[in-house]
This record gives C-alpha cells, structure tokens and sequence, in this order.
C-alpha cells in the first residue's frame, strides 16, 4: 500500500540536526519578512491538488479535542494520522500544524487536582463519604504547558505504526522578529522534510501572551492563533497545499444552520464582501472569518488552500485523501474565477426555467421538440463535421477501444433516424403533463385528483454516444423536466454543436436554460453528491461508469443498468432459419450496443446437429470470437478458449456459447449469470416459449425476436433515455412514461378532518369518478 517505508534507523546523517532531538525541537521565525518565493502559482482546479508535493495539514482545536473539550479525541485523530503517514509515504512531504496542547493538559490537571482533593479529604474526614468536589478554573499557558509533552507523545506513538518518524517544533509570535530564527526554521523544516520526518508545529502556548487585535503588518500575517501560523509556514516553506481542518464543512455563504446557508464550493478573493460569518467554534480561537483572511493570504503567497471538516464522522476517516484525489470537499480558494457559471449555478438555472417548461402548453413543448429535429437535418453538415474532429481525436489518442469509437461516430442515417424518433414524440407526448390518472370524491364537494408531472432535475452521464444528447433532451422538454447533462470528453465538439442546436429550439418559447451541458472539469462523483439540486440521475455508458455512478450516488436515485448480459437460448424445437437470423442480428447487428448477445444457451439435444452446424458456421463467418462455457467445452475434443466469467458483456464481436439441459436449465442460468437487461427464446413450441416468457424475470423477454429490439424508439416510445434493470418505477427502455411522477390535488370548500369524526357532520364517499380518455387537471 506504501509506494516506501520511512524506518527510524535508516534515517542518513543529520548533519546540521546532530544536536537536536527529533521529538524535541524548538525554534523560531521572525515577523517581518516580504514572501519568500515570487508568488509561485497556485492550483486553479480542484483536479491539480492530486499533483500536490509538500502539503501542510492544519488541525483546528475542534478537530483535535472532545466534545467535553477536555482531551482528546483520539479515534479522529488516529485516522487523520493514518492519511498523512500513507501520503508521506507516498514520497510526498507533509507537515502538521496542531492544536490540542490546552485540551490534552487540561485533561491532565483535572485528573491530578481531583485526586490531590479526593486524598486530602480521606485523610482530614477518615470517612469514606467525600464531600462534592469542584475543579478550579485553570489557567489556559498552565494546561499547555502540561500537555504538550503527552501530545506530541501520543502522535509518535500514533505515527510510528505506519514507520514515519515526527519532530515537535514550537514557535511564539514574539520570536517572528529575528532574521537569523526565521532562517533557523526555514533549515531545520527543510532537513527533516529531507529525512522523511513529519515536523509538527505547534504555537508555545505555554509562553504566549495574549493575541493583539489588529497587529498586522503590511503584507504580514501575524500569529494570532494556528491558522495564521499555518498560513505562515505554508508560504514560508513554499507549500504547495493548505488543508485546514475544522468543525465545519468549508465556508458558507451565511452562518452555518441559518435556512439559506449553502456551502461555497470554490472561493475566489474577490467575494469575502458577500460572506457572512457565524459565531466561532466551542474551542477555537480564530473563527472562520480568522481561517478565511488566513487563506486568502496563503493564496495569495501561491499556496492552494482547502478548508474542511475534520470532525464529521462519515469523512474524516479520507477527508485528506479526498481532497488530494480533487473531490468536493470543504472550500477550495482559487485565484482564478472560471469565465462560465459553476453546475450548482447551471442547476439552479436549469431548475428556474424546467418550473417554465412545464408549464408551456403541451402543443408548445411539442413545438420545440419538431424544431431541434428540424435542426438535426438542417445543420447535419456542421454536427458531421464536428464528429469527424471527435473521431480523429480519438483515433490519435490510441486510448479507446473499436467498440467505443462505433458508440462516438455519427452518420446521415444516424441523424436521420434521430429526427424521425424526435417527430414521433413530439405527437405522441401530448397528453403527458397533467394527465388526470384518478378522480376520487372524498365527500360532497370535495374531489382528488392524481396528476402527471415531471421528476424535476435530471442528470444525464454519457459516454462517447453524442446520439444520447438529442435523444435525452427531447424527452426531458416533453416530459417537463429540467436536465443536466454531462458528456465524455471524446465527444466534445459533438455534444457542444448538439447543445447549441438544443437550446435554440428551447429559445422559442423562452426557456433556453432548462437544458444546460457542464463543461467544466467537474468530476461524475462530484456530480453525484447534489443531492439538493438532482433529483434522478440516468447514466448512460459502460457497465463500469453506471457502478461507479450507482455506489457514488448519495441520496438521489439511479435509473439504469449496470451491465447488459443478454441471453438467446435456442430450444430444441428451434427453427433452423429463425435461430440464424435472431442469433446473427443479436450478436453481430450492432455489437457495442448494450441490448447485443452475449451468451448463446443451446439445448443439449442439438449438438452436434445440422443446427448447431449452420450457427457455428455463421458465427465465423461473421468473424464473432466464440468463447466456450464450462458444459459446453466439456463437450469438445479441441474447444475455444474457455470463458473467464458467464457474467461477461464482451460489447464486441466475441460471445459465449454455454450448453443447457433443458429451458429450465436456461431459465435457472439467465438468473444466475445475467442482469435482468434482455433475454430471448427461439423455439416453435409456444408452450415452452409461454413458460419462459412468463418465468424470466428481466425487463425484457422475447420469443423468436432478436434481442436489439430492445429500444425505446423500436417499441414506439419515440426515444429513450436508456434501459432500466430497477424493480420500482420504471423498468425496460425508459421514455417519456418514466420520466414522470405524480401529485396529488384536492379540491374542496372549507372541509376540516374534524367534519369527519364521530361527532363530524359528513361523511367519507370514496367514490371512484370516471376519468375521460384525454382528461387534463
């Protein structure tokens, strides 16, 4: 798991450091010094922390004490040990700045007064009943200097399990006057970073007086508390990154537990004006106001800085980590505002005009949906030319496999077809929004309605298929809901023409927001976690993208399928040509596609006869890989090679061939080795093929029909936003049906649940209202 191990013993000579103890270190700074490096250049985006060499982690009074703020909290601060130690021994150099002296001696001092009284008063009383005992206020230098010996202690004895050596460095603001301690410092940190050590900074809050307010210098940070000192030490050393550690998640726009509070997920300099800050923590001595002019400044000297929570139990334990992997977490202070709106901002937009949208008439929605597929013929010429840039790119990059190239390329047909599907359902969506499904009379003159209506925000993640951007925004625009899209990189060109063209046919009815493209670096986990603003998320790609998406998602539900395994299984009362035709169409029509073969079941009855011939023959004529199930290679002399997994999806010209002893035998396979996506019986038996229909649980199932007709345009649904494996809402090729819920409508005269007791004056009907075919609340 180490990339090295740092071992004590094998430290190289000390040489300045001969005289100096490792785990006692004492030396000072100076206060007035201009910034030690040309203002080296900070990370604009959160993806470049990952390139982070020498970080400084700073561990509030929070994050290090108990609630009780009487010791310390020990779990906490063992996994935040462990993220260090496991980044230091990935060659990167790390530095703590700590607080948690004062709690740690305060917790010491307690303990020894409270014995001292509990023997004084067993040897004046010589009674074993004690009168109640209270602790005396202690004085904060006094619980310091008392418990800086036993943390330092605790962090090497914490560190020395992962084989990484500390060094306690202590420092005072009166000692930032002295050029030659600023230099003494600058050298010793630097050594120990040189030997692999872990230096850990604290103020000597045994010695310190008192912070003067105001007492910055020009261009200088005094050290009121550690933040500053962090701050100090992260430009002085030239660190590449600033972690600050709190009890709160980042920064907030207004104080945290207000109603309107949001988290600022990036924070540029220019917006402290806008920012209002809340009270400090239980134990801290800076506050955020204090934390954010600390960061500011370090920014200022080239350090990046995060501010984050250290003391929430589902993430501290890779809160560190996650930061240096570029995920959202905390507040990341960037010089360089991006020219474009954030995604919380484009939801946001997107949500304001998709409220518009579904309000629209449904013959205007249709409008716009005729007019983007007007706009595919149109302009195909400009989208084919941007696709032939895509192509290319990909094809120089060497990264990407045939398969995914076939997903990325568009053609005049591909378009074609798009704009056929599009015309479709623009018909066809017209009675989708605010469709009565229900007409209950609760009592006299009070009736319930049960209405369509859109889920709200969708979140659409495709890979490489520039195909799926059209497809997705004429549901959403028919269907009423808001959508946000986030495409492969490979597609670029593609999906930004496609997005333009989508947002014109919006600008007709003036809602060219309810459909916004990210286009900034923001990572799909990212994506996942706003929870707040998503509503449903549809991955589109590859089985690997929809798991990741599925296990990142947290608190919004994923509609889709992680994998496409589709079965055909040929029976042994098959016909010959139906099997060749179903099995060629299903395997070699459009292999990438997620509805493909890719298991062939045959019965056991027809090896080794003119069937099983003629579907070998055409499958190497077809130059399809054949890959031998462990029945079936059990069967041959000389097999094919023999499948690694029965669970494989190949999306390529490569299949398995399993042998079956019956359609239950394939049945009982389908469930045990598919994903619920497709599954097909050939057979001429229509009892056989009744009992597989109805005994497959898959969205899916088919009799003598290739197993591509899975789609949403070939079942006449227009377009699709992808095929669901989910048991609840909507299960198949997802189209306009599934992207719509309900809610509930009562109308009434003043009617109370008090009219309905027992000494109420009316009485519950239910009665079930007929609703006509076409109705509208």
């Amino acid at each position: 798991m180490f990339a090295r191990l740092a071992l004590c013993s094998h430290l190289p000579p000390r040489n300045r450091l001969s005289n100096i103890h490792p785990a006692s270190i004492r030396t000072f700074s100076q206060n007035k010094f201009s910034l030690p490096r040309p203002h080296g250049k900070s990370f604009v985006h959160r993806s470049e922390l990952k390139q982070a060499k020498r970080i400084v982690v700073k561990l509030g009074s929070a994050v290090v004490t108990r609630g009780d703020e009487c010791g310390l909290a020990l779990g906490r601060l063992a996994s935040i040990v462990e993220q260090v130690a496991v980044l230091q021994n990935q060659g990167r150099e790390m530095m703590i700045v700590t607080s948690g002296a004062v709690a740690f001696g305060r917790q010491r001092l307690r303990h020894e007064i409270l014995l001292s009284q509990s023997v004084r008063q067993a040897l004046h009383s010589g009674q074993n009943q004690l009168k109640e005992m209270s602790v005396p206020v202690l004085e904060a230098r006094a619980c310091a200097a008392a418990g800086q010996s036993g943390l330092m202690a605790l962090y090497e004895a914490m560190f020395t399990q992962y084989s990484t050596c500390t060094a306690q460095i202590l420092v005072t603001n009166l000692d930032f006057h002295d050029e030659q301690k600023r230099r003494n410092l600058n050298s010793t940190l630097h050594e120990l970073l040189r030997m692999n050590i872990v230096p850990i900074i604290n103020t000597n809050d045994a010695v310190v007086p008192p912070p003067v307010p105001n007492s910055d210098l020009q261009g200088v940070i005094s050290i009121k508390d550690n933040d500053s000192l962090a701050a100090r030490l992260s430009v002085e050393m030239k660190a590449d990154l600033l972690i600050a550690l709190s009890d709160v998640e980042g920064l907030y726009d207004s104080p945290p537990g207000t109603d309107d509070a949001k988290l600022i997920d990036i924070f540029y300099p220019g917006d402290q004006q806008s920012v209002k800050y809340g009270s400090k923590s239980r134990v801290g001595i800076g506050g955020m106001e204090a934390k954010v002019k600390a960061a500011l400044w370090a920014l200022q000297g080239g350090t990046s800085v995060v501010i984050a929570s250290g003391t929430h139990p589902k993430v501290t334990g890779h809160v560190i980590t996650d930061i240096m992997e570029g995920k959202k977490v905390g507040t990341f202070f960037s010089e360089v505002k991006p020219a474009g709106p954030t995604v919380e901002q484009q939801t946001e937009m997107a949500r304001h005009a998709g409220r518009t949208l579904a309000s629209l008439h449904p013959e205007q929605r249709g409008e716009i949906i005729c007019c983007l597929a007007e706009l595919l013929t149109e302009k195909k010429e400009e989208i084919l030319s941007a696709n032939k840039r895509d192509l290319e790119l990909a094809a120089a990059s060497g990264r990407m496999s045939q398969p995914m190239i076939n997903r990325l390329s568009l053609s005049t047909a591909k378009l074609n077809s798009l704009a056929i599907g599009l015309r479709q359902l623009a018909v066809s969506s017209r009675d989708s929004v605010g469709r009565v499904l229900r007409r209950t009379r609760v009592a006299n003159n009070l009736e319930l309605e049960q209405i369509t209506v859109p889920i709200g925000v969708l979140l659409v993640i495709f890979e490489s298929r520039p195909d799926c951007l059209p497809q997705v925004s004429a549901l959403a625009i028919a269907s009423g809901n808001a959508l946000l899209l986030k495409g492969g990189s490979e597609a670029s060109n593609t999906n930004k023409i496609l997005h333009q063209l989508t947002q014109e046919a919006l600008s007709i009815h003036g809602v060219t927001d309810a459909i916004q493209l990210v286009s900034t670096r923001e990572e799909v986990e990212d994506l996942c976690r706003l929870d707040k603003l998503i509503d449903l998320i549809i991955p589109r790609g590859s089985s690997q993208l929809v798991r990741n998406i599925q296990r990142a998602a947290k608190g919004i539900p994923v509609l889709g399928h992680s994998e496409g395994v589709c079965h055909v299984y040929i029976d042994q009362d098959a016909s010959i040509d139906k099997a060749i035709d179903v099995v060629r169409d299903s395997k070699c029509d459009y292999p990438a596609a997620c509805n493909a073969m890719e298991t062939l079941l045959i019965h056991r009855d027809l090896l080794r006869t003119p069937i099983f011939d003629q579907l070998i023959d055409m499958l190497r004529t077809e130059h399809v890989k054949i890959h031998a199930g462990p029945k079936f290679a059990s069967y041959l002399t000389f097999s094919p090679s023999e499948v690694m997994s029965l669970r494989t999806e190949y999306g390529d010209l490569e299949c398995c061939i399993e042998v079956v002893d019956s359609m239950q035998d394939a049945v009982d396979h389908i469930h045990k080795y598919g994903s619920s996506h497709t599954d097909v019986i050939v057979t001429e038996s229509e009892e056989t093929a009744e009992q597989f229909l109805q005994q497959v649980d898959s969205a899916c199932v088919f009799w003598n029909s290739s197993s591509r007709f899975a789609d949403g345009y070939r079942f006449g649904l227009g377009a699709e936003v992808g095929i669901s494996t989910a048991r609840i809402h909507a299960r198949g090729p997802v189209g306009l049906e599934g992207l719509l819920t309900t809610k509930w409508v009562l109308r009434g005269e003043g009617h109370t649940v008090a009219d309905f007791s027992e000494q109420g004056s009316m009485k519950y009907l239910h009665e079930n209202i007929p609703v006509p075919q076409g109705s509208f609340s």
